[in-house]
């Protein structure tokens, strides 16, 4: 199969209606969100969404979301709406956000891993949402890559990795944020934040009074209930050590094992902050070392930290020790995406 790779950037309806007839037709197509690049199909086809599975080679019972164009097609997939759902959509759609609620009967199982509840998201960007409302119907899309590797944030990171194995890639540029949509379940008392993203749990909890993280976050056993809680995600070829701890602390221990590592006749890649590849230029060579943005300037780490991981699978490293960050605001979802990259290998100094 030949990927057909179309530039709308500055607007092109014919592309963006040619990659609609394909996501009517069945077939697949990765397009841009401001989040990550996701890759479509006809989220009402049940077959259709069984060729996501088989293009990612993504296991069949992690659960997809469903992205819809406005609250009409909203109401469609979803059986009710609770109040607390409500509120969050009218403060965060448009955008970086997603909402478990009852699945309606129009649902495939496909979409849904089996469970009785559907993931909806209502994405901003202007070519995701013209893409579904010229398609008429809502599109399932996990992120377009294999599965378990990092999330692509461009259009040419879909290609490395699924060039040949679906029809087409829509090319928005860049994506806004760089991570998943917060993931939220509507479906109990208390809002429960299943994945951290781009809206905080500080936002939410100021606009509702009360959230909880789930369990499988707070490091508890528990059945997942959304994408991205019961596989290792987002890994780089090589194996990943996060660092936490006061800034000079973790320099220190990460100068230490870069040394260990190089000693043994390996070659290491650090990801961090610009502030700590500074005192490390001199000991690890520059061509492996990735930075990630300024220390406390989450937004640009977000947006950067899946191209940072996706670069070291070009530079033939062994092993990548990386910096982690709080845990407060955006950094939870930071963190969360290097712990699932690194299997949950954190090292607190």
């Amino acid at each position: 199969m030949q990927t057909i790779v179309e530039d709308v950037r500055e607007g092109n309806g014919a592309a963006i209606a040619q990659a609609a007839e394909i996501i009517r037709a069945g077939e697949l197509v990765a397009f841009p969100t401001e989040t990550v690049y996701g890759l479509g199909a006809n989220g009402l086809d049940g077959d259709a969404c069984g060729r996501i599975y088989e293009a990612k080679g993504r296991p069949s019972d992690n659960p997809l979301i469903l992205h819809v164009s406005d609250w009409h097609m909203l109401k469609q997939v979803a059986k009710d709406i609770p109040p607390m759902a409500e509120k969050l959509m009218t403060a965060f759609m448009p955008g970086p956000l997603t909402l478990i609620l009852p699945r309606s009967e129009a649902v495939p199982d496909k979409v849904t891993g089996g469970l009785d509840t559907v993931g909806v998201r209502m994405p901003e960007n202007p070519v995701a949402r013209s893409l579904i409302r010229v398609a008429g119907v809502p599109i399932a899309a996990p992120s377009a890559n294999r599965s378990g590797r990092p999330s692509p944030t461009t259009a040419a990171a879909v290609l490395r990795d699924l060039s040949g194995r679906i029809p087409m890639i829509l090319n928005g540029g860049p994506c806004r944020y760089g991570v998943e949509s917060t993931i939220v379940d509507c479906t109990e008392d208390v809002a429960t934040i299943l994945r951290p993203g781009a809206i905080s749990l500080e936002e939410i909890r100021e606009l509702l009074g009360d959230c909880r993280l789930d369990a499988a976050l707070r490091g508890e056993d528990a059945k997942p209930k959304a994408p991205g809680m019961k596989y290792r995600h987002y890994a780089p070829n090589a194996p990943l050590t996060v660092f936490v701890g006061e800034p000079e602390a973790v320099a220190q221990a990460i100068l230490e094992e870069a040394k260990k590592i190089e000693t043994a006749g390996k070659t290491v890649g650090i990801l961090g902050s610009r502030e700590l590849l500074r005192k490390l230029s001199d000991v690890v060579p520059s061509a492996t070392l990735q930075s990630y943005g300024s220390q406390g300037d989450l937004a640009t780490i977000a947006s950067r930290l899946y191209a940072c991981l996706l670069a070291f699978d070009g530079l033939a490293v062994d092993a990548i020790l990386a910096e982690g960050v709080g845990e407060q605001g955006l950094g939870l979802a930071i963190m969360n995406r290097l712990k699932k990259a690194s299997g949950g290998h954190v090292v607190c100094v």
